[in-house]
């Protein structure tokens, strides 16, 4: 076929498109070995969607998105700068980066001045609504449903009037571990591959990740923050302590690695329990050493100086280090 807009797609792809659809729906077994096939099934059952409707996705009005981008005003304002980044590294091939809220609403974006009628044709701006309920199997609603980052490539999209796009998506996490929205780059290259598709949302995820860590610094600016390990490279294992070095605020994938709840609030509890590094000694002996420890780094190791901070005589503070083998 010529390039034609998404508008004016040969009526014929339309319905192929359909009773693929349709077909794999009908399906007893791929909607339960298959989470393109699950996506499918719930746009044309769940949300009662037409694969061949032309009309473009739906739009907020302009009151409706100052309130939406109001309520993530901190987010914004932190993910500017990541979103120009990544539109640095992806801009020049025909894509465009969005940020939007839970609701799949695009609050943000990041397009070329040579692709920007094109994604505007197709919805890719601010205001437009990419829900799965409102739009079936896209980058931005997959992603929010099903919690995890996706790559929805051309003819995977639920509506036929979509499939000249591939979409790589990844959601973004609140410092109180729930989702608030989702990172996407989309791309209207014709002859982007599927394996190129997977470079790019590798570089999603890890903006995403970034953009969700430095909204939990944010979130926690007095506390000390605890960078934890994980198997996991894409992972934000984030813990926020406070003075005391008690747990006040965790990361959404640190919640789930130290078994903390997804969207609980969570229960005070020292960062050493949390961590492993407990050892044998007791709680208090443990709050000794690192206050002794802490008193001695501030002191730069000059006993007479930690000893004064701490409050306590020479002679005392000899004792305790060596009843807690520190000397």
């Amino acid at each position: 076929f010529r390039r034609l807009s998404s508008r004016e797609e040969v009526p014929v792809a339309h319905l192929n498109h359909t009773d693929v659809i349709i077909e794999t729906v009908q399906s007893s077994s791929a909607a339960a070995v298959s989470r393109l096939a699950a996506s499918w099934r719930r746009s044309l059952v769940n949300h009662g969607l037409d694969p061949s409707n032309q009309r473009g996705p739906s739009r907020v009005d302009a009151s409706g998105l100052r309130l939406r981008r109001s309520a993530l005003d901190r987010l914004m304002t932190i993910a500017a700068p990541r979103l120009d980044q990544l539109f640095g590294l992806v801009g020049n091939s025909g894509c465009c980066v969005l940020l939007t809220d839970s609701d799949g609403v695009v609050l943000d974006q990041r397009a070329g001045s040579g692709d920007a009628e094109i994604f505007e044709d197709w919805g890719l701006c601010t205001g437009a609504v990419w829900s799965e309920a409102a739009e079936g199997t896209n980058g931005i609603g997959t992603c929010i449903a099903e919690r995890r980052q996706v790559v929805i490539h051309r003819s995977e999209h639920f509506f036929a009037r979509n499939t000249a796009m591939s979409c790589m998506d990844a959601p973004i996490y609140g410092a109180d571990g729930k989702l608030i929205g989702a990172l996407d780059v989309s791309s209207c290259r014709a002859d982007q591959t599927d394996s190129i598709s997977r470079l790019i949302a590798a570089q999603v995820s890890q903006t995403a990740r970034q953009i969700e860590q430095d909204n939990f610094r944010a979130a926690f600016p007095d506390a000390r923050i605890l960078v934890a390990s994980s198997g996991e490279a894409a992972d934000a294992l984030l813990l926020a302590v406070d003075e005391d070095d008690i747990v006040i605020g965790a990361t959404h994938a640190a919640r789930r690695a130290f078994g903390l709840g997804a969207d609980e609030t969570i229960r005070p509890q020292p960062a050493s329990d949390l961590l492993g590094r407990s050892g044998e000694a007791t709680g208090f002996e443990r709050a000794e050493r690192a206050a002794l420890k802490r008193a001695l780094a501030r002191a730069g190791g000059n006993h007479s100086r930690a000893a004064k901070a701490l409050g306590i005589s020479r002679a005392t503070l000899y004792r305790r280090l060596n009843r807690l083998d520190l000397d």
